[in-house]
């Protein structure tokens, strides 16, 4: 009877065309996968993968043995995961990315509570500005917005992900406050290029009552990270507009000031993004609850929200 390891290293390097991509999903290094596939293929006596330096192809029978038992092993793995849930508290190590802004701020503080309650699971975080594939990836959970919803991912918006326009007094003293979002033209600005597209890019901001006008933000000072941007406006260098989360605690200390304050642009969502399956790992569960019951504690939904004026 083959193990359960070597079935999932030689069905994961099939999805995903890789033994690497296969060990950062199963949690082994690349020559771990290599290793199992390799007993799998001794013990069937067949070879199931045509090997080069830089592909990895089924063979015939490869192809053959992965229909067969596809979804045999997605079973097996459910019943696995429901007597581990069943059976114990909540454990193993935890994959979260999260941006280092956010995630510092917001997400970090929750780690002492979360693992008293909770001290089997063991964080391996990772605090970084761009988009995972979860599933690729073996990351259990991804918070953050804009991430694209591929097969097997799903979300739980968390709060609102509005932009307001914010400076400190310092730089608004001897400025005439803008009374409607095109007079942000009228000050030095601090904006962000994407690291993507190299572009700045233009919002446009929304009152209450559904008006939406653009905020021609003029670029003195590009940067591209939030925490930068912040930085750059407590130090006095122009307006920015920046998400409320990255700019609460300045603004409630009354060392940034929130420009336009019946004004937002509206980015979308702070959301959780997991792998579904049948059954989530009792870890991914529990982490998912426990940040939304903080978020709710904290009416941090309400505290991000531009909305609100």
């Amino acid at each position: 009877m083959e193990t359960l390891g070597n079935l999932e290293a030689f069905v994961r390097s099939a999805e995903t065309g890789g033994f690497s991509a296969a060990a950062r999903l199963l949690g082994l290094t690349p020559a771990a996968v290599s290793r199992n596939v390799a007993m799998l293929e001794r013990n069937l006596g067949v070879r199931l993968f045509q090997r080069s330096t830089r592909k990895l192809t089924l063979t015939e029978n490869g192809e053959r043995f992965l229909s067969a038992i596809g979804g045999s092993l997605q079973d097996l793995q459910a019943a696995i995961a429901a007597v581990a849930t069943d059976s114990g508290e909540p454990a193993g190590v935890l994959k979260l990315s999260v941006s280092p802004s956010f995630g510092a701020a917001w997400i970090l503080p929750l780690l002492p509570a979360f693992l008293k309650r909770y001290p089997a699971v063991r964080p391996d975080w990772q605090f970084e500005n761009r988009r995972v594939d979860l599933v690729a990836e073996g990351v259990d959970v991804a918070i953050g917005g804009g991430f694209e919803l591929l097969p097997g991912v799903v979300s739980r918006v968390l709060a609102p992900a509005h932009l307001v326009a914010v400076a400190s007094p310092a730089f608004l003293k001897s400025r005439k406050l803008p009374t409607n979002p095109a007079d942000l033209a009228d000050l030095e600005g601090i904006a962000m290029r994407s690291e993507g597209t190299g572009r700045v890019r233009a919002w446009a901001m929304r009152n209450a009552a559904g008006e939406e006008v653009p905020a021609p933000l003029v670029p003195n000072v590009l940067l591209n990270d939030p925490a930068a941007m912040c930085q750059a406006a407590l130090l006095g260098l122009g307006v920015t507009l920046l998400a409320v989360p990255d700019v609460l605690t300045h603004l409630e200390s009354g060392r940034l000031v929130r420009l336009l304050p019946h004004w937002y642009a509206d980015a979308g969502a702070i959301s959780l993004y997991y792998a579904t399956r049948t059954l989530l790992p009792a870890k991914t569960r529990v982490f998912v609850d426990f940040v939304v019951e903080a978020f709710n504690k904290q009416r941090l939904a309400q505290r991000f929200a531009g909305s609100l004026g």
